[in-house]
């Protein structure tokens, strides 16, 4: 397939992209391999073939979600910068 200036300007107008004259020749010439190769890969028999939606066949092993006290109080108010006996202190933010 073979891409034209007209339509190198309108893609470029539709990406907001600002072509400088020195770069429409690479750019077309660019354009134009990349849509010969995908004209290449059309040609491929695809029949049959399911889309992939993960490359790999791996599952997610979900453990089952259950509460568990892991620390005691005296392990969670240890290292606390302020503190009573029962619970950690923090500054009042609503007045």
């Amino acid at each position: 397939m073979k891409i034209d200036q007209e339509s190198l300007n309108k893609i470029a107008h539709l990406a907001r992209l600002e072509i400088r004259p020195g770069e429409e020749a690479a750019l077309l010439s660019s354009m134009d391999s990349v849509l010969t190769w995908m004209d290449q890969l059309n040609e491929i028999n695809t029949q049959g073939v399911e889309p992939l939606t993960h490359v790999l066949d791996e599952e997610n092993n979900w453990r089952e979600d259950k509460g568990a006290n892991t620390l005691t109080r005296e392990e969670a108010l240890f290292n606390a910068p302020s503190k009573n006996s029962t619970y950690i202190m923090v500054p009042k933010v609503i007045e």
